[in-house]
C-alpha cells in the first residue's frame, strides 16, 4: 500500500469516479460531525501560513481493469463519510454561487463541473460520487 498527500480540490477536479462499495454503511455523519468537518475547513482556509491542512484520509483501490468507460473507478475503503460531507458542503457552495453571482469567474455550474460532475458523461458515469443505492438516490435529488 502506498499513501500519498493530496490536494483535495485538484484530486476531485480529476476524471475519475469514487465508488462506495455495497458492504459499506450508508451516509450516517451527524449534525455534530459535519459542523467539526466544516470548522476544521474554515480554519485551515482562513490562515495564510496554511499552505496544507490534513482534514483526514480517503483510501481507495483504483479499479480500472474490468471498467468500459474512460473514467478511472476509485473504490473507495475508507473514508466515505468525510468524501460524502464535502460532495455536500460542495454542493451547497455551488448553490450559494447561484444566488449570489460568480466569484472570481467561477459559476455554480462551473464548480459543479470541476468537483461533482463529470459532465461528458450520462447515466451512473455522470456522477464523480457514486454512493450506496439509497444514498445515491438523495444525492442524485440535490445535484439536479
Amino acid at each position: 500500500m502506498k499513501a500519498q498527500e493530496a490536494n483535495l480540490l485538484s484530486f476531485l477536479k480529476k476524471e475519475h469516479q469514487f465508488t462506495i462499495p455495497i458492504y459499506q454503511r450508508t451516509y450516517s455523519w451527524t449534525h455534530v460531525q459535519c459542523r467539526q468537518l466544516w470548522e476544521d475547513i474554515c480554519r485551515a482556509g482562513s490562515s495564510d501560513l496554511t499552505a496544507a491542512h490534513f482534514i483526514g484520509s480517503v483510501v481507495y483501490i483504483e479499479e480500472s481493469l474490468y471498467h468500459a468507460s474512460s473514467l478511472t473507478p476509485l473504490l473507495v475503503i475508507d473514508g466515505q463519510q468525510r468524501l460524502t460531507t464535502v460532495s455536500l458542503l460542495i454542493e451547497a457552495l455551488a448553490r450559494h454561487l447561484e444566488e449570489s453571482g460568480p466569484m472570481e469567474g467561477l459559476t455554480s455550474r462551473k464548480f459543479r463541473e470541476y468537483y461533482l460532475i463529470n459532465y461528458l458523461e450520462q447515466g451512473a458515469d455522470r456522477y464523480k460520487l457514486l454512493l450506496t443505492q439509497t444514498d445515491q438516490a438523495t444525492l442524485e435529488a440535490l445535484l439536479k
